[in-house]
């Protein structure tokens, strides 16, 4: 994204938020939506499609391990 671009969205959202600055009940979803993408940003969960797609073909490329009941799946996850 260009410098010009980014100051234009920059401008757009303060004036957004200025036309709605008066409203208790707006500002108080806006803040709860900043707050959302906040913590969507800072998730290290979160993966691109490529990066997703790449994790994939790397655990295709690995040895896989079978569990004929969860007490097994349990006891190896404990063992970790």
């Amino acid at each position: 994204m260009t410098a010009v671009q980014l100051n234009t969205m920059n401008t757009e959202l303060w004036k957004s938020i200025g036309a709605i600055a008066d409203s208790e009940p707006l500002m108080a979803r806006l803040t709860k939506y900043a707050k959302k993408l906040v913590k969507e940003k800072n998730d290290s969960a979160l993966m691109t499609k490529e990066e997703f797609f790449a994790k994939l073909d790397r655990a295709e490329k690995q040895s896989g391990r079978c569990f004929s009941n969860i007490e097994e799946l349990d006891k190896y996850i404990r063992s970790l």
